[in-house]
């Protein structure tokens, strides 16, 4: 009997995206299942996106760079989408792998007590050594569903979900609140943890595929491991419920020394020297609570995050 698939519709949050537009409208359009609705949601783009979107036929939503929150601005999508059972988000420099990847996310959904499921992240067909590991590391070959009790044995992992290529039930997300606002990031693994929380399972889903990877500089891997000790930190009651992933980082340093050994032995003093950078950097990030908005603003990666704090302190010491 073939599985009846839900409408859904395909939300992504653009700003400048006219380099990647190619790509990314070309894997849309391959599908062989295609959305009911594509909606992009543009942060004031000054390289001639709102235009591609208009010629695709795309639903058209505009909003101030300064206005761009991953949890708000993804939660506006999810708004705009009222009529649709999924919803599937993704970011501009994800490219779909295959026809059939939006088939292969949504066949999860056939399980009634399923809330959100994400793909798999192949590196770029130009990835360098180190940026190739971390995504065949982190998006392993066997697909998996987590539930609450997962946390027992994957601990942090089990509310591991990207929005740069994830799918939810509409319904099971406004039941938790939908996306948050404010966060510095993380929307993702914030709502993940609260399906569990309310009983309903994820899934990643290795056979639905896209194309995504970022060839970080060390200081960008610096700001972005930052962020991530200031988001644990904000978000400490994920720490208790889940723990902390020290036993996955040591596995992943493990892994990417003997896969450099591999395939590119040069690249291990680099792998260090980043490895070094970014227990620097969570830890700063950990303790951001003790540093100026100034400093939080030159360290994080999510400038316009840290520029509203900027701002909103300016404000408070100047009535």
């Amino acid at each position: 009997m073939t599985p009846k698939f839900p409408s859904f519709s395909l939300i992504v949050p653009t700003y400048n995206a006219a380099p990647c537009w190619p790509a990314f409208y070309d894997g849309i359009m391959s599908q062989d299942m295609p959305p009911n609705q594509v909606i992009i949601l543009d942060s004031s783009s000054t390289d001639g996106t709102s235009q591609l979107v208009r010629d695709a036929g795309f639903e058209l939503i505009t909003i101030r760079k300064e206005d761009f929150d991953h949890g708000r601005t993804r939660q506006a999508g999810a708004q705009a989408a009222s009529h649709s059972d999924v919803l599937l988000y993704m970011t501009q420099d994800a490219v779909l792998a295959h026809p059939e990847a939006f088939r292969r996310l949504l066949a999860a959904f056939c399980d009634p007590d399923l809330g959100a499921a994400c793909g798999r992240q192949l590196p770029r067909s130009s990835a360098r050594s180190i940026e190739a590991h971390a995504r065949l590391f982190n998006y392993p070959p066997e697909s998996r569903i987590r539930s609450l009790d997962s946390r027992h044995r994957l601990g942090f992992k089990a509310i591991f979900l990207s929005n740069s290529f994830a799918a939810y039930r509409r319904s099971a997300l406004m039941s938790v609140g939908g996306f948050p606002e404010g966060t510095l990031f993380g929307e993702d693994t914030l709502v993940a943890a609260r399906l569990h929380d309310a009983g309903w399972r994820t899934a990643y889903v290795a056979e639905a595929q896209v194309c995504h990877s970022h060839n970080y500089t060390l200081a960008e891997e610096f700001r972005r491991y930052f962020d991530i000790g200031a988001f644990h930190a904000r978000e400490q009651w994920l720490i208790d419920r889940y723990g902390v992933a020290t036993g996955e980082g040591r596995r992943f340093v493990i892994s990417e020394v003997r896969f450099l050994l591999r395939n590119d032995w040069l690249a291990i003093p680099q792998a260090l020297a980043r490895t070094m950078a970014k227990y620097v950097a969570y830890q700063a990030g950990k303790r951001e609570h003790r540093l100026s908005a100034k400093l939080k603003l030159r360290l994080g990666l999510n400038r316009e995050f840290w520029k509203r704090g900027l701002i909103l302190k300016h404000r408070a010491s100047n009535p």
